[in-house]
């Protein structure tokens, strides 16, 4: 395949970035997106020139690092992370557009890769339990309800990757701040800070710069661990009344 690469070049947060085109040939419909990438860096430095930067680690679709949008999708045309993308995906003399995450809260450190510790902070303020530590206690100690333990897992399948964020017309993070409440606040475990965790994270959110949610749904179709948008409805409720019980306190 022989295809034409407008990659988004930028040095750093503070510098104004610009699209550049490169072209690539010999590229199997077999390969990831990431090694069509690595296959233009090498290149880029067989020319002396500086290679792109982007970010990827597992390449399994696993940890959420590979954060790109292409073509103006969040991950690309298929429901998918970035590195599980094939090129088979595209046809030969396509022009695709390669661009970095589209969010105020999330800066360009440089070309294709953001600063995403944002979600980092969230998760700090609020994304953990009390629990004694030692040794792991019997696994049938503590009985959870089959619906709670599909709930829970469900949303602990969020990877973190900013996919929702990318794809919101308002660069909300409330697809991922809700997987990682419900995640908690349906477990026994979760359950001495369920209140302070819905309010605490949400708080930390807003702080954060992400945009106000409108519900539109392109955070859930953006989503490639399927986290389902009733989980926004989910947590608001549960922001409902951790704030009903800490005004009547």
């Amino acid at each position: 395949m022989k295809l034409t690469l407008r990659v988004w070049r930028q040095k750093n947060a503070d510098a104004e970035g610009a699209m550049s085109t490169y072209e690539v040939d010999g590229i199997s419909p077999d390969m990831s997106f990431l090694e069509m990438l690595d296959t233009l860096n090498e290149e880029l430095i067989l020319k002396g020139e500086e290679p792109v930067a982007f970010d990827h680690d597992c390449r399994e679709g696993i940890c959420g690092a590979c954060s790109l949008v292409i073509n103006g999708d969040a991950h690309g045309p298929e429901r998918t992370t970035t590195c599980q993308l094939h090129m088979r995906s595209f046809k030969d003399g396509d022009t695709i557009d390669v661009e970095p995450w589209r969010a105020a809260a999330f800066p360009v450190v440089k070309d294709l890769v953001v600063d995403r510790s944002a979600f980092d902070r969230i998760i700090q303020a609020g994304g953990y339990i009390t629990a004694p530590t030692g040794a792991a206690p019997e696994a049938h100690a503590t009985p959870v309800p089959k619906p709670d333990a599909d709930f829970a897992f469900e949303h602990a399948e969020c990877i973190g990757c900013g996919a929702c964020v990318a794809a919101c017309p308002n660069g909300a993070a409330m697809l991922f701040t809700s997987a990682k409440v419900n995640h908690l606040n349906v477990l026994p475990q979760g359950a001495p800070e369920r209140e302070t965790r819905v309010l605490d994270m949400v708080a930390q959110m807003d702080d954060e710069g992400f945009g106000g949610c409108t519900l539109t749904g392109e955070c859930a179709t953006a989503c490639p661990k399927g986290i389902p948008l009733m989980s926004i409805t989910s947590m608001n409720k549960e922001w409902l009344r951790a704030t009903r019980k800490a005004t009547k306190r």
